[in-house]
């Protein structure tokens, strides 16, 4: 059984840094794609950041690039998000997730629609 659970959400404010973390168990962890999710209220769930099995190539949705970066340690089976220069418009449920499919690219959609989810953890950016 697989599972996720991300941890070190909280509340910041605008400017600040937080990182979030997640852990994965029953799953071989360092041959498998990993992202972060998003979802504020009143809004659709988005990908924020990706990563692949090997750490070669990462992703980012547009409006983090510069502010976020997404890491992985597959000794540790963990997964990283540094997220700086937070803004009120970053508030939302970040999830993490782990695609089903084996040394796959990074497709939000795919992982979306297929990954192993975590329960989530809230990042409230007050301004």
């Amino acid at each position: 059984q697989v599972q996720v659970m991300e941890s070190g959400g909280g509340l910041v404010q605008a400017g600040e840094t937080l990182n979030l973390s997640c852990t994965v168990s029953g799953l071989a962890f360092g041959s498998y794609a990993m992202a972060w999710f998003r979802q504020g209220v009143g809004k659709e769930r988005e990908g924020v950041a990706c990563i692949t099995y090997s750490s070669i190539t990462t992703i980012y949705t547009e409006s983090v690039k510069g502010r976020f970066t997404i890491s992985r340690d597959n000794f540790k089976n963990t997964l990283d998000l540094q997220m700086n220069s937070l803004k009120p418009e970053d508030t939302a449920k970040y999830y993490c997730v782990a695609d089903s499919r084996k040394n796959y690219a990074c497709q939000f959609q795919r992982i979306d629609a297929s990954g192993y989810w975590g329960q989530g953890t809230q990042v409230t950016v007050s301004s």
